[in-house]
């Protein structure tokens, strides 16, 4: 009998064993139906392919070269997959787009520069170890050349739009020397002679037969990359509602010439705090601004405080919009066009 009982237990067991897994099979794979069914439903297919008519300010990027092909294709791999930096892309491009490519066309430059600022900054004042500054990354010579200007009060590098005017100079500058917008773009990174001196040496007349330095060498195609994922971006997986892009700032603008301003009581007295005025200002470096004789600053202030402000503290009597403080707060790339 006792045997017996042994014998029962060791088929009983195994076979309640075998049953329990069957049953947590069925189960697990019953979850596991369901997970697969949600992502499924929720799965956003990202393509890796340029589009068709791939083209740099109408110039089109020739796909049948194995180089070409597979240098865009490392850069549009990066781009889609920096996720965090090309979100940030989209949702400053609703911000600065508009008003850039304007400034671009009014100077007679493709709109496709605009991303070549996003490449060299994500559309932020962003400075390199190199000293460069700003959405189009100045170095100080060459934004002095092109009309910035840099005090230790004032640095326009900073200032998006006298920036981009600023940059439409030394790209019409640098297309007379070329005469091909594809070559002015990489020149923004070698610069003009660099550039010159490699087609020269090398004996083509073109950026994609060009063999360049590892940046340069990438330069373009990050700017192609940049500019395929912006303009068809639910394509590479970036689906962004309107509501959750940076839309573009509103503001009111009042000019100051002539006097010397405590920056921090300027914006109290404008109904705003010092914290909107670097905001609205990014150009100003420090707490106070001397404009001297004859010089004119012009400070933006969010525009929702504007009917809060007395009317005589934004405008003279003759309309002119200039404001006039009282004095008593006194205080107590490389980018260059390399020469011939």
């Amino acid at each position: 009998m006792k045997e017996f009982r042994s014998r029962l237990i060791y088929l009983i067991i195994p076979g309640v064993v075998f049953l329990g897994a069957i049953f947590l099979a069925g189960y697990n794979d019953e979850n596991e139906s369901g997970k697969l069914k949600h992502m499924a439903e929720h799965l956003t297919t990202v393509s890796l392919s340029p589009p068709d008519d791939l083209n740099f300010a109408g110039e089109v990027v020739p796909l049948h070269d194995m180089d070409v092909k597979e240098r865009l294709d490392r850069e549009l791999i990066r781009n889609i997959f920096y996720h965090s930096a090309t979100i940030l892309n989209l949702k400053r491009a609703n911000r600065w787009k508009d008003n850039m490519t304007t400034i671009l066309k009014s100077h007679g430059i493709p709109e496709d520069f605009f991303y070549l600022c996003v490449a060299e900054s994500h559309l932020t004042n962003a400075t390199s170890p190199a000293g460069a500054r700003g959405f189009w990354q100045f170095m100080p010579a060459t934004a002095k050349l092109y009309g910035l200007e840099l005090t230790d009060q004032v640095d326009e590098r900073y200032d998006p739009i006298k920036a981009t005017k600023a940059a439409c100079l030394y790209l019409k500058d640098a297309y007379k020397v070329f005469g091909n917008w594809t070559l002015v773009a990489a020149s923004y990174n070698m610069g003009v002679g660099g550039i010159r001196n490699a087609m020269e040496r090398q004996q083509v007349g073109n950026y994609y037969d060009l063999y360049l330095n590892s940046e340069t060498s990438a330069y373009i195609f990050r700017i192609l990359a940049i500019k395929a994922i912006m303009q068809y971006p639910e394509r590479y997986g970036f689906n962004m509602s309107e509501i959750g892009k940076y839309h573009p700032y509103a503001s009111r603008k009042v000019t100051v010439k002539d006097t010397t301003i405590d920056l921090v009581e300027f914006a109290i007295a404008n109904q705003s705090n010092y914290k909107s005025v670097k905001l609205f200002n990014p150009w100003l470096m420090q707490e106070k601004l001397d404009a001297g004789s004859g010089k004119n600053y012009v400070i933006e202030f969010p525009l929702q405080s504007s009917l809060l402000v007395p009317e005589d503290l934004l405008v003279k009597p003759d309309d002119s919009n200039m404001l006039d403080v009282p004095t008593d707060t006194s205080p107590d790339r490389e980018q260059d066009l390399q020469e011939e």
